[in-house]
C-alpha cells in the first residue's frame, strides 16, 4: 500500500511539532526543514487544525503546535482519517470500476482483509511511538532550517 503525499506530510508535521511542544512553528520553517513544498504543507496545516490535531495562533508571533499529547495521537487513526478517500484498486469503487470480473473476484476481499491488519498494525503505535529517537530527528531538521 502507498500512502499519498498528503498523508505522509501530515505524519512529518505531526513528528516536527513533537519535537517541541511549546515552540511555534511556522509552515515556511516546516517547508524549509523538509525540502517540501509551502503549499503542500499550508493544505496539511489547515487539515490538522480543522481536525484538532494542532492549534494555530495568528498574526506576529503567531505559529502552529501540537494541540494533543503525543502519546494520544494514534498513527492508525491518523492514517486512516487522511487516507479514507484513497482506494487501493480501482474495484473498490464500483461506481467507477470497469473491471469485467468484479462480481465474481475474490481479489477484492483478499484486499480488503490485507489492508485492514496494515491499518491495525499502525493503530498499535502513538507520535510518541515515532519520538523515542527525537535527539537525532531535531538534528536532522534544524540542519536544514
Amino acid at each position: 500500500m502507498r500512502l499519498t503525499t498528503f498523508t505522509d506530510y501530515t505524519i512529518r508535521v505531526l513528528i516536527f511539532l513533537a519535537l517541541d511542544r511549546e515552540k511555534l512553528a511556522t509552515v515556511g520553517e516546516l517547508a524549509t526543514s523538509y525540502g517540501v513544498s509551502h503549499n503542500h504543507l499550508t493544505k496539511v496545516v489547515h487539515y490538522l487544525g480543522q481536525q484538532g490535531y494542532i492549534e494555530t495562533l495568528r498574526g506576529k508571533g503567531g505559529g502552529i503546535r501540537l494541540a494533543l499529547s503525543p502519546d494520544v495521537i494514534n498513527i492508525g487513526l491518523l492514517i486512516r482519517q487522511t487516507e479514507q478517500n484513497s482506494i487501493l484498486v480501482e474495484c473498490f469503487s464500483p461506481e467507477s470500476s470497469q473491471c469485467r470480473i468484479l462480481p465474481a473476484c475474490r481479489l477484492a476481499g483478499v484486499l480488503t482483509e490485507a489492508q485492514e491488519a496494515f491499518y491495525q498494525v499502525l493503530e498499535k503505535y502513538t507520535l510518541a511511538d515515532l519520538m523515542g529517537n527525537a535527539s537525532a530527528l531535531d538534528h536532522l531538521l534544524s540542519g536544514h532550517a
